[in-house]
């Protein structure tokens, strides 16, 4: 043995590595530890991490996993002049399959290691064995055995490895002065832990993990928490359950892990016994209220507006129908919007369960959902410019009429399809809303999606409650006409931008040839209909060249005659970068987009492309990310998630100052940017 460590001694110039890891039996796991080469020998410590590399759907564990799972474990009892060997937890994340919550870590994740050594001019023998769980629909556990012989003297530091090792230790919590009052209470006869502390520097959307070294705290399993955020103090309420019978936590100390868009803390605490009040069930109202909030403005978004018209057109020439009629077709329409929003909560939930990924608008990624909305934005439009009319069979005419249907089923499905056109839409209150559903329970599921619909749907409600409403409108004439055309013109533009969506799917030569027969159609029954009048010339020229416009704009952007300054060029997304970056004194400004995303066009033409943003953008010191959400990618996903979103547009910006990112507003202004990068940059300005 002294001999293979002679030989160490004289071939060692680089960091020692195992090399990946991996066993044949179950591949999508890799795995290695790497010693950076840094050293303390005052404290006798040498840095090392270990990197373990999962393929998509797998996942492995923190090292309190929640309901289910196994923490990873390393063994080094047969080590050789080792004293002691210190895991770092980078901060985990939340992970629900099939109704059972875990925590731990998906894709690539590196725990930072710390070696202390008993003699540190000798040798050291580092054999360990690594039994990593690892679960999709099914875990397994593997053993991985680690071998590595080196001198501590001898390590050569690593430029790539120190910096691998400083960006996950920058993930790791610490105690944090600006966490204070840190208190938990437990309640044994509700089987309730409640947890409070302030933070100085103010809360946006936190999370908070509870763990412990004691027996008490290792044999209970703690919910995910319902959190509420007053000013600087944050409240946390766990649901604690056991296997090994009536959980008890009074006395017991624990290890309160809180993550917030600024801040990355650790803090001890001993539980006192109390009584904890059932208040918590007051952050679910308040949620509730910005759904409906939130719902209420989508009324307002440019997504919705060409549906609107059709209600619109439905208002104007209800005057003179009963009250009874009136109601019907309008709690019609409510009911269409309820519904949808419950069909998009339920599809969300069967996606929760699958441990597929999930968020607002993600219904956009999907090519086959695209070409149903072309279709029907498409029908819709021609219908409304009179190129044709939609007859139904004179059996099904007469059996609604002979029961006073009065097309009750047209505004039911009006509301559901002015509620899935809304979605590509993000309006104020609604991500905080969405993300709160979505990190939740079933039961928060189907709350805040319901007040998203009661509120999309409260004007109709209102009308429906009162009919003598639509009386104080205009009076039906000529201009309901032009109105009509007006409406199916921008039904149309809806479908041509919705169709340029595709191209992330369809070839481009497909794309084109579907827009060309689209104008060629519209274009002869424009012509048919209109004959050569100037309503019909105007609206084909309106038609071929919106249409051209919008898809040959990806191609042709940068030569468009546009009071715009010309595009931003971006870098893709990568978490590992950001922490790089922001270690050399960079600021990085991130913007998750998609191609969908109504409001991410607006933040981007409204604010991006305007003074003084432009500029501030393209400083010297500044580094612009961008993560493209158009069709699903994982990474996207799980940076999204991991910052508390669920939907795009999301901004943050990281430097000096905010090493944890400022998140902006879903719709910001050139302040709130400006503001954002100051405060990041930490006082630092570039000529």
């Amino acid at each position: 043995m002294w001999f293979s460590f002679l030989f160490v001694s004289l071939v060692q110039a680089a960091p020692v590595s195992t090399g990946w890891l991996s066993d044949p039996r179950h591949p999508p796991v890799e795995t290695r530890f790497v010693l950076t080469g840094q050293t303390e020998p005052a404290k006798g410590t040498v840095a090392g991490y270990l990197e373990v590399r999962l393929k998509p759907g797998w996942k492995t564990y923190w090292r309190s996993p929640g309901e289910g799972g196994v923490a990873p474990k390393l063994n080094w009892q047969d080590a050789d002049n080792l004293a002691d060997l210190a895991w770092h937890w980078p901060v985990p994340q939340r992970y629900d399959v099939l109704g059972v919550e875990t925590i731990g870590y998906a894709g690539d994740v590196i725990f930072p290691m710390t070696l202390t050594v008993n003699d540190f001019t000798q040798p050291v023998l580092f054999l360990a064995t690594l039994s990593l769980s690892s679960c999709s629909t099914v875990c397994v556990i593997t053993d991985y055995p680690i071998d590595l012989s080196f001198i501590p003297t001898q390590l050569t530091p690593s430029e790539p490895d120190m910096r691998r090792y400083a960006q996950a230790l920058s993930q790791v919590p610490q105690t944090s002065a600006s966490v204070t009052n840190v208190t938990a209470v437990w309640d044994a006869t509700q089987k309730v832990l409640q947890v409070a502390m302030n933070n100085t520097q103010g809360w946006a959307q936190p999370d908070v993990f509870v763990d412990g070294e004691t027996e008490a705290v290792q044999d209970s399993s703690f919910a995910k928490p319902i959190v509420r955020v007053d000013g600087q103090q944050l409240t946390a309420r766990f649901e604690v359950s056991s296997w090994f019978g009536e959980p008890d936590l009074t006395d017991q100390a624990m290890t309160l892990t809180v993550a917030d868009s600024n801040l990355l803390a650790e803090q001890s605490v001993t539980v006192q016994a109390g009584v904890v009040s059932a208040s918590s069930q007051g952050s679910v109202l308040v949620m509730f209220g910005l759904a409906l909030l939130g719902g209420l403005i989508l009324n307002f978004m440019p997504c919705v507006l060409p549906v609107l018209g059709m209600k619109l057109s439905t208002i104007l020439t209800a005057e003179h129908q009963e009250k009874r009629q009136i109601r019907g077709q309008f709690l019609a329409s409510s009911v269409g919007i309820l519904s949808a929003f419950w069909l998009i909560a339920l599809a969300l939930a069967a996606l929760k369960f699958s441990g597929q990924a999930i968020g607002w608008g993600i219904q956009f990624q999907s090519a086959g959902f695209l070409t149903l909305m072309v279709l029907i934005t498409f029908v819709f439009g021609a219908n409304m410019l009179g190129l044709y009319d939609i007859r139904l069979p004179s059996s099904l005419s007469t059996w609604m009429g002979t029961r006073n249907g009065n097309g009750y089923g047209g505004h039911v499905m009006q509301g559901m399809f002015a509620t899935f056109l809304a979605t590509p839409c993000s309006a104020p209150f609604l991500g905080t809303a969405v993300a709160f559903a979505l990190a939740g329970s079933l039961i928060h599921l189907g709350v805040i999606f319901t007040g998203l619909g009661i509120g999309m749907a409260l004007p109709w409600i209102v009308i429906a409650c009162f009919p003598a409403l639509v009386r104080l409108l205009p009076k039906p004439g000529a201009w309901m006409g032009r109105m009509k055309v007006l409406f199916g013109l921008m039904m149309l533009v809806t479908s041509f931008w919705l169709l340029t969506l595709l191209a992330a799917h369809w070839p481009i030569g497909l794309l084109w040839l579907s827009g060309l027969l689209g104008v060629g159609w519209l274009i002869w029954r424009s012509a048919r209909v209109y004959g050569r009048k100037p309503v019909g010339i105007a609206v084909s020229l309106f038609l071929f060249g919106g249409a051209a416009v919008l898809l040959t704009g990806s191609l042709t952007a940068e030569k468009w005659a546009t009071p715009l300054p010309p595009e931003l060029t971006w870098q893709p997304l990568s978490v590992t970068e950001i922490s790089a970056q922001v270690a050399k004194g960079q600021t990085v400004f991130v913007d998750v987009t998609a191609d969908w995303c109504i409001t991410c066009k607006a933040n981007k033409i409204g604010v991006l492309l305007q003074q003084p943003v432009y500029d501030a953008l393209q400083q010297p010191g500044l580094v612009r990310m961008q993560g493209d959400w158009t069709v699903p990618n994982q990474a996207v996903t799980t940076y999204l998630q991991a910052n508390g979103r669920f939907g795009v547009p999301f901004n943050i910006v990281y430097g000096p100052g905010a090493p944890e990112g400022i998140a902006l507003p879903v719709i910001y202004t050139s302040d709130d940017v400006m503001k954002a990068i100051q405060q990041a940059q930490g006082g630092i300005h570039h000529d």
